[in-house]
């Protein structure tokens, strides 16, 4: 499980979210509950590109903060394995190396 930290901001239109140290992980939502079940949602999104990509995940930073944020707490992934396997072909090894 990886720990990021999560910020809220409270608008006239509702809640934005953000994950501080996921670059582009946002959210916004009507009500802090809202933003708090997108914002979860837009992290698994944005690992899995990131990974389906053969990136890496950002490193957490606890020290990270945003002085305009009203609210500002952990939020975890979970990363568990998938059953997606891609073969390649013997031949293919060979001709690489």
């Amino acid at each position: 499980m990886l720990t990021y930290k999560a910020m809220y901001k409270f608008l006239d239109e509702g809640v934005h979210g953000e994950v501080l140290d996921f670059p582009g992980t946002i959210s916004f939502g009507k009500t802090l509950e809202e933003a708090r079940r997108l914002l979860a949602s837009a992290l698994v999104d944005m690992a899995e590109t990131n990974l389906m990509h053969g990136e890496s995940l950002p490193k957490s930073d606890p020290l990270c903060t945003d002085l305009e944020a009203d609210i500002e707490e952990p939020i975890h992934l979970l990363l568990t394995a998938s059953h997606l396997v891609r073969v390649v072909p013997e031949e293919t090894l060979y001709e690489a190396a």
